[in-house]
């Protein structure tokens, strides 16, 4: 393993991911501990635990060798290791009490910290806090989505103002495709075992959408009868309609002729240009075929992204080779914005907001790239290979750490709680 990130610089990310943790769970207290047993959500008590145990478990125990060192707190394997606990059962563990649970984590972090002080050059010490810090802002992201289901309180305030946009980026933009090396390539930094490596695909031409589909757009394909339209459905997500009743995205609430939402625990009439969110794969299926589109495959998302013609190169941010600035994308924030903000961080192609707002669904199932092999965190990707739907881009409450061109995620495709909305291509 070679050096990735100096470890000062890596000390402040462990340090922002643990403070972004403790905020978003600051007023999880009494019932809310634990809160109701659902299968899309984790009890924050197990949760916060369960970040504290995996950052001990790489950093300090060693968790790829065959005799991990013992955890600091007795018993914590048997609490708090996720391939192991069943999700079921994690309500009705012995778990400590929250001061207990928070003291853990404060103790693993200070050890954590202690040992990159003292072991500056260890690269693969290196490697390992940096998955613990890239594990605790996807755990982030997950208390959001835990207090959107349960109609908690948003701890982070909006923002003041957004950005300067150049005005509406609406339409699509004809993309000619051709040779791509899809995936990351060595040397450019941490990646997961599932962006491993770039190998060559053909894209054929296409057009993609500058921006996602709106909320007014999706309204127009609920008010055309879409929840209740079988033609616009396939066999699978019909059934899914069928078996949860739906009758328009989760959160919305129709008030005679008006709809509104609630985002967290606010509601308020729907953001006409705004993204939908709360959409499952289902959703975005059958939205597509209602508009005569279809959603792009992961390759031509990737490519739309990052591929920079005037220099024949892929850039790691749609913007460029910079991390992701204020004006970029909107990404640790309080919630998604109007599709034509952010237009500093177009890509060159034209597209907008790829990175930031909303995670956006693919056409592509969750499969490993030619010659996968696994990371150390063996239950990261291969569990889930053959049964997910690929998402790109990020969120509102993704952290800017996470961000990256080729970095996949994943979900089954009638997941509507995670912050996801999709845009379209044209019929090839």
């Amino acid at each position: 393993m070679t050096v990735l990130i100096e470890p000062a610089l890596l000390e402040r990310e462990l340090r922002e991911s643990r403070a972004r943790t403790v905020q978003l769970t600051a007023d999880l207290v009494g019932e809310r501990l634990l809160g109701p047993q659902l299968g899309i959500v984790n009890p924050p008590l197990w949760e916060i635990g369960h970040v504290a145990w995996f950052q001990e478990w790489w950093c300090l125990r060693d968790g790829a060798s065959a005799t991990p060192a013992a955890s600091i707190m007795p018993g914590a394997d048997a609490l708090y290791d996720s391939a192991k606990v069943a999700h079921a059962t994690r309500w009705s563990l012995p778990l400590p009490a929250i001061a207990k649970t928070r003291d853990y984590g404060v103790e693993v972090l200070d050890r954590v910290i202690r040992r990159l002080q003292q072991e500056p050059d260890d690269t693969r010490l290196q490697y390992f806090a940096q998955l613990a810090a890239f594990h605790e802002d996807m755990h982030a992201e997950a208390f959001h989505y835990t207090r959107q289901t349960l109609g908690y309180s948003d701890p982070f305030p909006a923002p003041a103002a957004l950005p300067a946009s150049r005005g509406p980026n609406r339409g699509d933009v004809e993309l000619p495709g051709g040779a791509f090396q899809l995936g990351a390539v060595p040397d450019s930094g941490f990646v997961f075992d599932n962006e491993k490596w770039a190998h060559p695909v053909r894209i054929e031409p296409f057009s993609i959408a500058r921006d996602c589909v709106t909320t007014a757009e999706f309204l127009e394909f609920v008010e055309a009868g879409g929840y209740r339209r079988r033609e616009w459905w396939s066999e699978s997500g019909w059934a899914w309609r069928a078996g949860a009743g739906a009758e328009a995205p989760p959160y919305w609430i129709r008030e005679g002729k008006a709809w509104l939402q609630r985002r967290f625990d606010m509601v308020a009439p729907l953001a006409a240009g705004h993204p939908v969110v709360h959409v499952n794969w289902h959703e975005a299926q059958a939205f597509c075929r209602f508009a005569k589109r279809r959603l792009p495959t992961e390759a031509e998302w990737e490519y739309a992204a990052a591929w920079d013609a005037r220099v024949g190169s892929k850039r790691r941010y749609p913007w460029g080779e910079t991390g992701p600035a204020a004006a970029h994308a909107n990404l640790e924030s309080s919630g998604p914005v109007a599709v034509d903000a952010f237009s500093a961080g177009d890509s060159a192609s034209g597209c907008r907001q790829l990175i930031g707002n909303v995670w956006e669904w693919t056409e592509s199932g969750f499969e490993p790239y030619p010659g996968f092999v696994i990371d150390p965190y063996q239950e990261y990707s291969q569990p889930w290979f053959g049964t997910h739907q690929v998402l790109r881009g990020a969120s509102f409450a993704t952290t800017r750490r996470l961000v990256r061109n080729t970095f996949r995620n994943f979900y089954t495709p009638e997941r509507n709680d995670i912050f996801a909305g999709f845009r379209t291509c044209a019929m090839r």
